[in-house]
């Protein structure tokens, strides 16, 4: 009667990780159930498959199949007969990792490498020499085997991160924790570390600080920003340009447009005034009555030569209003 064999179970491998046996997919594996010898391919040299997999299915936690050699191949009667007098004994699964994780609940005591939590059944061979005692051959997913030394990390199936642990001195003799300094090190990006202006072995101290001086920095440029923006909103204010119950709109648009773009903005308002206003500076003075100007550009011309003759304290105001500086001395 053919011997069955354990493929595989959920505990620890020669990796120093585990395979769940739930999370096996036998799918692709049950259409063409390949049996091999120490997992040699078609593409390895001249080797080819030895048999097949028969009665394939999870008992418990076990993963359980029956071998069943090619009596037309010389090599896999050989094998066959060495498996059936006891002489190989171990069976190992070739798979496919799909998945992996370190969540507690996955781990065993003594684990070093992530749980493969979804996986695809590849290939079962028989072998010479299993790492423990569920034998395994692990494939990355572009069908390379994948040889873990023990301590190697791999993309594949990544090593634990490294539980942090209790120092009798707490510290390095620079005075630094050492724990601390080594965890924040590989958890953060080396990116923003240099962004930040701060080395790779930065801890998490310093870069908590430099990202405090930076927030504490920009707090105060916001701060003159919005204190500039709130006077030149309350000049508009005072100047009539706007009325008070629009300050709060005028300093949101300042807010996000620039000061720049308020000053252009409110720059084009007019001031408000009274109709009283309108109506005296529209009134012709009496014929008594000096005309008054703002400025010198506002006198008729006709008007000039006769105001610099008459009234030269109002013409040498207007020269300034209207220029800037006093008239130039001859």
């Amino acid at each position: 009667m053919a011997k069955e064999v354990i493929i595989s179970t959920s505990g620890l491998n020669c990796y120093g990780g585990r395979v769940l046996t739930s999370g096996i997919d036998l799918t692709q594996f049950q259409k063409n159930p390949l049996l091999l010898w120490m997992h040699r391919r078609s593409f390895d040299r001249d080797a080819m498959p030895i048999g097949r997999i028969d009665n394939l299915r999870t008992d418990g936690d076990r993963l359980i199949g029956t071998p069943v050699f090619d009596q037309n191949d010389e090599f896999a009667k050989k094998i066959e007969s060495k498996w059936e007098n006891g002489f190989l004994r171990m069976a190992s699964a070739g798979i496919e990792i799909i998945e992996t994780s370190d969540a507690p609940e996955h781990l065993l005591q003594g684990q070093t490498r992530r749980t493969i939590t979804r996986c695809r059944l590849e290939e079962v061979s028989i072998v010479d020499m299993g790492g423990n005692d569920e034998a395994l051959q692990l494939y990355d997913r572009s069908g390379k085997v994948l040889k873990l030394a023990a301590g190697e990390d791999n993309d594949a199936l990544p090593l634990l991160a490294p539980e942090k642990k209790d120092d009798p001195s707490g510290t390095a003799p620079d005075g630094k924790d050492n724990n601390q300094t080594n965890k924040s090190t590989q958890s953060m990006n080396k990116e923003i570390l240099q962004l930040l202006g701060l080395s790779e072995t930065a801890t998490e101290q310093e870069a908590v600080g430099a990202l405090r001086l930076l927030k504490e920095k920009a707090d105060k440029v916001e701060t003159l920003q919005l204190a500039s923006i709130t006077a030149v909103v309350d000049g508009a204010i005072a100047e009539k340009r706007i009325t008070a119950d629009k300050k709060e709109h005028f300093v949101n648009i300042g807010k996000a447009a620039g000061i720049d773009s308020l000053r252009t903005t409110l720059s084009l308002m007019q001031p408000v005034r009274k109709p009283t206003e309108v109506i005296r500076q529209t009134d012709a003075p009496r014929d008594d009555e000096p005309k008054t100007y703002a400025k010198l550009s506002d006198v008729p011309a006709d008007q000039l030569e006769k105001l610099r003759e008459e009234r030269p304290q109002d013409y040498e105001r207007l020269y300034k209003a209207e220029y800037g500086h006093d008239i130039p001395k001859k």
